[in-house]
């Protein structure tokens, strides 16, 4: 199983630097980023830098979306990072939330998403791409350029189009009976899509937080400390329940149950600890989204999760001990994965 390391990238820049490079000493392969040109600084410029400052870290977006960059500079701003630094770029992309919604606009459509993937992807590794009417191809990429495109998905039709069109699947949250239910539809989809169905890289995305016992003091402190999660996924379920209804034949209610008492969401606290609008949230739910515990819990979940299929685990560190779970992740949880 691969290792990533997700951050937002507040000021300074520097600091989420640093935390990549540690992030890499301790054997993490990825390093991801949120994309929200209001909320925080602008990723891509600080990609250059992890990549220039790390060896083998590949980088990307959890998630970018089709509708603040259009597709081709989106496209050639990853093959750029990848003419400079060889193919260390993914491209992960979703509807977004709080980068559309931010800005006064509604998140994409999984048509658009759709037609994005096709283009950023071909541009990516130097090929044609229609936009609309006009085809046209980067005549400076250099031959062996790839750039794989990976979509967040929760819903029955984006998990579909995900095993039908990505190259890989973002799930963020890390419950074992959700995971193992959105796999299956990913890989089913590819299946009946002609596809392998593992050509499809999965990753999940959660918080994890690690704690020196399971005593309930050091539990409660995780639980406040990652319950932001939670709210921000409530986010994307509250889209489900609005098209599909509540106890929807197509949504798992292990999904959508918690949100129930859901007020409201203030993108101004959107991904961090101490999130007002995620008071509703239940500890069942942070401990079944997230990865909680000593490091012996995170390997037992880890493991549990690497036999649902799942290819890479991607570590939200929005709390009050980034360091100290690179750290112990590095020496106490990557190395006994599947020992």
């Amino acid at each position: 199983m691969d290792f990533g390391l997700v951050l937002q990238t507040d000021p300074p820049a520097s600091q989420v630097i640093s935390l990549m490079k540690r992030a890499e000493r301790n054997g993490f392969t990825h390093g991801w980023t949120f994309d929200s040109a209001v909320l925080w600084q602008e990723p891509f410029v600080i990609y250059s830098q992890i990549l220039a400052h790390t060896t083998r870290l590949k980088v990307g977006p959890m998630v970018t979306n089709p509708g603040t960059r259009t597709w081709e500079v989106t496209a050639s701003t990853f093959a750029t990072l990848n003419d400079m630094f060889g193919n260390r770029t993914v491209c992960g992309i979703g509807r977004g939330d709080s980068a559309m919604r931010v800005a006064g606009r509604k998140p994409n459509t999984l048509a658009r998403i759709s037609e994005a993937m096709k283009v950023i992807r071909a541009l990516g590794r130097g090929e044609e791409a229609d936009l609309g009417g006009t085809t046209v191809r980067f005549p400076w990429i250099r031959p062996g350029a790839e750039l794989p495109v990976w979509m967040a998905a929760y819903g029955p039709k984006a998990l579909k189009m995900t095993g039908e069109e990505a190259d890989g699947f973002i799930l963020q949250l890390s419950d074992l009976y959700l995971t193992e239910y959105m796999v299956k539809a990913v890989k089913e989809a590819a299946t009946a899509a002609g596809r392998d169905p593992s050509d499809v890289t999965i990753c999940v995305a959660a918080p994890a937080y690690v704690t020196e016992d399971d005593s309930p003091a050091a539990l409660a402190h995780a639980r406040e400390q990652c319950r932001w999660f939670g709210g921000m996924v409530g986010n994307h379920v509250a889209d489900l329940v609005a098209k599909y209804g509540e106890h929807s034949a197509q949504v798992p209610d292990e999904l959508t149950d918690y949100i129930k008492s859901r007020q409201g969401y203030d993108y101004a606290h959107h991904g961090r600890s101490g999130n007002p609008d995620t008071q509703f949230v239940p500890d069942e739910i942070v401990d079944r989204f997230c990865v909680i515990g000593p490091p012996e819990k995170h390997v037992e979940k880890l493991n549990a999760l690497r036999d649902l299929g799942v290819d890479q685990f991607a570590v939200y560190a929005m709390h009050d001990a980034r360091e100290a779970v690179i750290d112990a992740y590095g020496t106490k949880v990557i190395p006994a994965v599947g020992a």
